[in-house]
């Protein structure tokens, strides 16, 4: 990690101002009250409800005309959907959903690819006080099923293809599911209603009720290594935490055309692709094509896009054909890419200077938290492969457990521990659904225990090491899988590389590297030996791979995250888990 130079920033260089650019001083006198003060709560003290942040409090005043969602199709085809109408779309969902009986706290899935559809009933249910649970349209029946019945789904919104692929099979499964909503045009189909009928029924005009910060407002499902798929349960209090990242992390300003690539059926998708945008004004773009480079390209050339969230896995995509490919197109309004979903390679993080003139700045969070914790900063310096700094409002440490049972901070720098957060942050999950064991392990004290393993410099960066249970053992050592990861990436013909410990009757475990290759490169024993040899040079004989695999693909998840324990488990011929989060080209 000091193998690479630190990033320097020049403010008078920068397009404009940053929101965020005293860091010791906003992290010193910051304060979450008056942080929730920069949005608007209900009227006549009715509490504080996502969706009138997001929508209502903009649609009835100055930015009632301005572009709220620019919908950009599979076919290319285009729809602006300004504020003003984005409230009245959102409303007609809401009066639609009391019409069909469905009450506040209940339950509103949504299957949906990125189309104009989800974004209003995910925002129209938030108004009637619902909870909103989106889903990977990519999903299976089986993770479909499983979702649906843990978390009582009382609705669900989706398309008549997905239905009739997924779900029609499963309602005598789940008698809870009373309603499902296909958006498409054309006569129902049998115990399903239409979008377009109950849409044209309802009123534009709807009253959100007082709601409670504390209301239950999303429902995200998490998947762990075994056993069921986790919900972790957000409020609406938590809108507070996605202004406030939107302002500092992302550096949102309401003259912003701002692209997030996540799909809304992950956290990210929701948290950066919906509300946060919303909440400050921007023309947040909506894409429904999946990734491919050249196209991505010609949208942040011809949108004139200023901020992007994307993940790693699109940036090693991109890297993979290099930086010529970029230099084609008009990207000059881009000022600002962060990246999300897991730790950013330093090498990608490099690649942003090469290919469009600026990093990629890497942030951390997790479903759990709800928003970014964990960031590299607009104004301040990068080091490349560092998650950053914590988000003024947000106390991080690294803490080590104690034989009581209890964890002390660790206050010397770069000693590996657990990544800890002091509870209570507006974002932070307020339980499992129907697990409160589960929950309450997550806690020791006030500390909420991420399950990370990490570490901090001198300077107040964090360090990413690895999951916990990702972390190799090996002749005494302990080695992040990460750090092997991007070591392996610095050589030319790696484009990705998973890491796993391999049982060893003498070390304990050897560290065993997988390794997909960029274009025009071959798999060969010579190749081997040269990435080996390139790993002890970078790396030292204690810490580098003893084996490499060739593989044209690491198994990811949907989300993009690479699934260390499914390499373990095919190479060790373990039972592989759940696979509901797998990418479907990988099974």
């Amino acid at each position: 990690m000091d193998a690479y130079k630190v990033i320097e920033k020049d403010l008078a260089h920068l397009p404009r101002r940053p929101n965020l650019v005293d860091y010791a001083a906003l992290s010193r006198d910051f304060d979450w009250s008056r942080a929730r003060a920069l949005l608007d709560g209900l009227p006549q003290g009715g509490g504080l409800n996502i969706a009138h942040e997001a929508v209502d409090r903009h649609a009835y005043g100055r930015r009632a005309d301005k572009v709220a969602l620019r919908c950009i199709a599979k076919s290319g085809g285009r729809r602006d959907i300004r504020y003003h109408e984005l409230a009245e779309e959102t409303s007609r969902f809401a009066n639609a959903l009391a019409r069909l009986g469905v009450a506040a706290g209940e339950s509103v899935f949504l299957l949906l690819g990125r189309v104009p559809e989800l974004y209003i009933a995910a925002l129209g249910a938030l108004k009637a006080k619902c909870v909103v649970a989106p889903l990977f349209s990519a999903f299976g029946p089986e993770p479909i099923e499983t979702r649906l019945a843990i978390g009582s789904g009382r609705v669900l919104v989706t398309t008549e293809a997905l239905y009739r692929r997924k779900v029609e099979a499963l309602r005598g499964r789940l008698p809870g599911l009373a309603h499902v909503i296909l958006i498409d045009e054309g006569p129902p189909l049998p115990a399903t209603l239409r979008w377009q009928e109950l849409m044209s029924a309802a009123s534009p005009l709807f009253a959100i009720p007082p709601t409670d910060p504390e209301e239950r407002a999303l429902l995200h499902f998490t998947s762990g290594t075994t056993g069921r798929p986790k919900g972790a349960i957000h409020v609406h209090e938590a809108v507070v935490t996605h202004h406030v990242t939107g302002l500092y992390a992302l550096d949102l300003n309401e003259d912003d055309v701002f692209w997030c690539t996540a799909d809304p059926g992950w956290v990210t998708g929701t948290s950066y692709g919906i509300i946060a945008p919303l909440t400050h004004g921007v023309t947040n773009l909506v894409v429904e094509a999946e990734f491919d480079a050249e196209t991505w390209y010609g949208v942040l050339a011809a949108e004139r896009v200023s901020v992007w969230y994307t993940a790693p896995t699109a940036i090693r995509m991109m890297m993979k054909l290099g930086a010529a490919a970029v230099r084609g197109y008009d990207l000059g309004a881009l000022r600002f890419m962060a990246s999300v979903g897991e730790p950013l390679n330093p090498e990608a993080v490099l690649w942003g200077l090469e290919a469009f003139g600026r990093p990629f700045h890497d942030n951390w969070w997790q479903t759990e938290t709800g928003g970014i914790m964990i960031a590299n900063f607009l104004a301040l310096p990068v080091k490349p492969g560092a998650m950053g700094l914590p988000l003024p409002g947000i106390e991080a440490a690294i803490v080590e457990r104690q034989a009581d049972g209890s964890v002390a901070v660790v206050e010397a720098a770069m000693v590996q521990g657990d990544l800890a957060l002091k509870a209570g942050w507006p974002s932070m999950m307020r339980g499992y659904l129907n697990e409160e064991e589960r929950y309450r392990k997550c806690f020791v004290g006030p500390w909420y225990l991420t399950g990370d393993l990490a570490k901090r410099d001198a300077d107040g960066y964090f360090w990413f090491v690895g999951r916990a249970d990702d972390v190799i053992k090996s002749s005494g050592h302990l080695i992040g899988p990460y750090e092997v990861e991007s070591a392996l990436m610095e050589h030319r013909a790696v484009a990705e590389a998973g890491v796993i410990g391999k049982p060893d009757p003498i070390a304990g475990e050897i560290v065993k590297a997988f390794v997909a290759l960029k274009p025009g490169f071959s798999a060969s024993e010579e190749l081997r030996r040269e990435l080996l040899g390139h790993a002890r040079k970078r790396l030292g004989a204690a810490v580098a791979p003893k084996e490499i695999g060739f593989l044209a693909n690491l198994p990811k998840t949907r989300s993009g995250k690479i699934m260390r324990r499914l390499l373990k488990a095919r190479e060790l011929g373990l039972p592989q888990g759940d696979l509901s989060n797998l990418e479907s080209d990988e099974r």
